[in-house]
C-alpha cells in the first residue's frame, strides 16, 4: 500500500516538475491576446457622478518588427433594450490613454434620441488602415460603476472590461450597426486622448 502511495507521490512531483519547466518556456513577449471586451454602465442620471472608461494600448503591436503602432478602439454603446446608441472608432497610440466619460462623451448624442440611463459597452482592439478594421490585440481596458448608495448618494467602483470571444458574425453585425449609427439622426461619440 505505502508503495502506491510512493509511486503516486512521484507521479504527481514529476508532473508539476514538467509543468513548470513547460510554463516557464512561455515567449518573454507572449501576452494577452484579447480582441473584445465587455462592461455595463447604470445610474447615468443627472445628478450621480460621471463614470469614465480608460483604455491603453500596451504597445507590444508593431507589425512584423516595425515601429510600434497605433491600435483603433471600437467602442459600441447598447441602452438596457439592447439598441445601439453610439458608437466610435478612437486611436490609441503606442503606450497612449483614451479616457471617454459615459455621460457626457459616451452617452450624450444617442440616435433613438433618449438618453440610456443603463446599458452595456463594448471594445474592439482592432488596426484600422484605410477605414478598414482588422482585429489585433493589444487594448487593455477599465471602467468606473456608479452604484446607487442610498438617497442622492453614489459609490464608484473600477474593474477591468470582461474579456469576451469576439465571433465574426457579432463582429459584422457590430460593424453594421456602426455604420448605420453614422445616420443624420445621431451622433457618434467622442475620443478624447488623455495627456
Amino acid at each position: 500500500m505505502n508503495y502506491l502511495l510512493f509511486a503516486a507521490l512521484g507521479m504527481a512531483l514529476l508532473m508539476s516538475i514538467g509543468g513548470t519547466a513547460a510554463a516557464q518556456n512561455v515567449p518573454a513577449n507572449a501576452g494577452d491576446d484579447s480582441l473584445y471586451f465587455v462592461t455595463y454602465y447604470s445610474n447615468d442620471v443627472a445628478g450621480a457622478p460621471d463614470a469614465v472608461v480608460r483604455i491603453i494600448n500596451d504597445g507590444d503591436f508593431n507589425n512584423g518588427g516595425g515601429p510600434l503602432i497605433t491600435l483603433t478602439a471600437g467602442m459600441y454603446v447598447f441602452d438596457d433594450s439592447e439598441e445601439l446608441t453610439e458608437c466610435c472608432y478612437c486611436n490609441v497610440s503606442p503606450d497612449g490613454l483614451l479616457s471617454e466619460d459615459v455621460k457626457t462623451q459616451l452617452t450624450a448624442n444617442p440616435i433613438t434620441g433618449k438618453v440610456p440611463t443603463r446599458g452595456v459597452i463594448k471594445v474592439v482592439s482592432y488596426w484600422s488602415t484605410d477605414n478598414v478594421h482588422l482585429t489585433e490585440p493589444g487594448l487593455r481596458a477599465w471602467a468606473t460603476h456608479v452604484h446607487a448608495a442610498g438617497k442622492n448618494a453614489y459609490a464608484i467602483t473600477e474593474s477591468k472590461f470582461a474579456d469576451a470571444i469576439l465571433s465574426g458574425k457579432e463582429e459584422t453585425l457590430l460593424q453594421n450597426l456602426c455604420s448605420y449609427d453614422a445616420l443624420p439622426s445621431g451622433q457618434p461619440c467622442t475620443c478624447t486622448p488623455k495627456d
